[in-house]
């Protein structure tokens, strides 16, 4: 499986979260699901999707918090995917370089994708 659509989205989301820093918006995502991807997922090894497939499985067993900012990342990630593989179809994923990307790119985005990101950062899904 490819990890670069799970860091599209959460860089999506990390992007429009509450209007704060991307890095103070990290860590809030970092906050919401850390504890829960190491109490369900500890023994999985990353790399080729094992964590997003161990994530996946164990949706229902993760905290509210970290499931609402799964689907809004999800969400975000759906309605802005075809933006930033035409905006940011050269970028190698890590290290925030499809974050700053897509907010260089953030005038160009669709409809679909503002909508997203608008609810996201409103605190809806």
């Amino acid at each position: 499986m490819n990890r670069a659509p799970i860091a599209l989205a959460f860089s999506a989301a990390l992007i429009v979260m509450t209007g704060t820093s991307a890095a103070l918006a990290q860590n809030s995502v970092a906050r919401a699901c850390a504890a829960d991807v190491k109490a369900q997922c500890s023994g999985v090894e990353s790399g080729e999707g094992r964590i997003k497939a161990c994530i996946k499985s164990h949706f229902k067993d993760l905290s509210a918090p970290c499931q609402a900012v799964l689907l809004k990342a999800a969400a975000i990630g759906t309605a802005c995917a075809a933006g930033a593989k035409q905006d940011c179809a050269g970028i190698k994923p890590g290290k925030g370089r499809i974050e700053a990307c897509m907010q260089s790119h953030l005038a160009d985005v669709s409809e679909p994708c503002k909508d997203a990101m608008s609810q996201a950062a409103a605190g809806r899904s």
